[in-house]
């Protein structure tokens, strides 16, 4: 059970350009990984500028692992003909910190809506399968505060559990931040806690 609750799937590093052609329409597939909305309009305005002549340029994105905020946007195409095609593959992988985009180049047929789901949901798709899928943990950073002569004992705690530490301060009060692994947090937090004389705090 454990690895289930504090596991997820995203993309190690932007995507480019997979190719999708129907009745001269272009698609071209983008999948980057995101971790919070100005990223993703970021991404969305460097592609615009790339592709400027292009006639759509629609997306979806989930980002959050516990509290999950997601967006799916048509851009002119018609309604759920595109956004959620592309949403739906995001779904299908299973992924999250993750924005799809699919830019379309009209080629003067139109797909109809059947046409323009598929287009869109096979473009996504091929972004999707040729990008390198990672698995990460769901950590939890944790203060802990403590006087310099329990360094040593402190730091041995700390590589038994194979903990890393995102800050120092090593000075006659030391402080370090490190990141905890979701499923492994309450039990470390007990074993500071019943050290004595170190101070832990939730960040």
């Amino acid at each position: 059970m454990k690895d289930n609750i504090d596991k997820y799937k995203t993309i190690l590093k932007q995507n480019e350009g997979e190719l999708f052609k129907d009745k001269n329409s272009k698609f071209y597939g983008y999948a980057y990984p995101v971790d919070n909305e100005n990223t993703v309009k970021r991404y969305l305005e460097e592609l615009k500028k790339k592709h400027h002549t292009a006639k759509h340029w629609c997306y979806a994105y989930q980002i959050g692992t516990e509290q999950i905020i997601f967006r799916a946007n048509d851009d002119g195409e018609p309604n759920n003909s595109a956004g959620m095609p592309i949403f739906g593959q995001i779904q299908s992988f299973s992924l999250t910190n993750i924005l799809v985009v699919v830019v379309r180049y009209f080629g003067g047929v139109k797909l109809g809506v059947s046409g323009l789901i598929n287009a869109y949901k096979t473009s996504a798709q091929l972004a999707l399968t040729s990008a390198t899928i990672i698995e990460k943990t769901i950590n939890k950073s944790l203060q802990l505060k403590f006087e310099y002569k329990n360094l040593s004992k402190v730091l041995r705690l700390l590589k038994e559990n194979n903990v890393e530490i995102s800050k120092q301060v090593l000075e006659m009060d030391c402080l370090l931040e490190i990141s905890v692994r979701k499923s492994n947090y309450q039990q470390l937090v007990t074993l500071f806690e019943n050290f004595y004389g170190v101070e832990t705090l939730e960040l």
